[in-house]
């Protein structure tokens, strides 16, 4: 007499679909969070330095007054719903980095800081011109239409004024800016 073995079959589930079934759980649970501005004085008065080499001159469409700065860093106050207008009046002030702040929150705040992400500030405008050829190259890769013609301007004075004199230096510049400085 033969004996008849029981078969049974086996009825697990492949490892990766509990744990697939736990991620989408998971994540469908998960609410997305967005980032809250910080509520900012619209009266507050905010420094803005000028980015350009020469003289700038921003007009408000709201009140007719003319902001002017005579040279690179020169100073105007002004205030934070002025910038609000002149962000959507003007927007290429910002793209530019014509108006210079250092106030992080304000940038944010205007949501401008895409256009200054990379872009140099008045302090360490010249410090670029230290740097090796390689760091130089990298920089001003990064930097905004205006921010590059301000750097040839800044060049060009440095070397005329003989600060700037490593040819390395100036070769670096002129093949990142795409433009001569000097006569070779």
């Amino acid at each position: 007499m033969a004996t008849k073995s029981k078969v049974t079959k086996s009825t697990t589930k492949p490892a990766t679909s509990t744990t697939e079934s736990k991620t989408v759980a998971e994540t469908t649970t998960q609410k997305k969070q967005y980032k809250v501005k910080k509520e900012l004085d619209p009266n507050m008065i905010i420094t803005v330095r000028n980015g350009f080499q020469g003289r700038l001159i921003y007009k408000s469409r709201r009140t007719q007054e003319r902001f002017v700065w005579e040279e690179f860093g020169d100073e105007q106050d002004m205030d934070l719903q002025e910038l609000k207008n002149a962000k959507n009046a003007s927007k290429s002030f910002f793209e530019n980095n014509w108006f210079l702040i250092d106030d992080p929150e304000v940038l944010d705040y205007l949501g401008v800081s895409q256009y200054y992400k990379y872009a140099l500030n008045y302090d360490s405008f010249d410090d670029l011109f230290t740097k090796d050829s390689e760091e130089i190259s990298k920089i001003i890769s990064n930097l905004s239409v205006g921010q590059k013609k301000s750097v040839a301007y800044r060049a060009k004075q440095l070397i005329s004024d003989g600060i700037i004199d490593s040819i390395k230096v100036i070769t670096a510049l002129e093949e990142s800016l795409l433009i001569e400085l000097i006569d070779r």
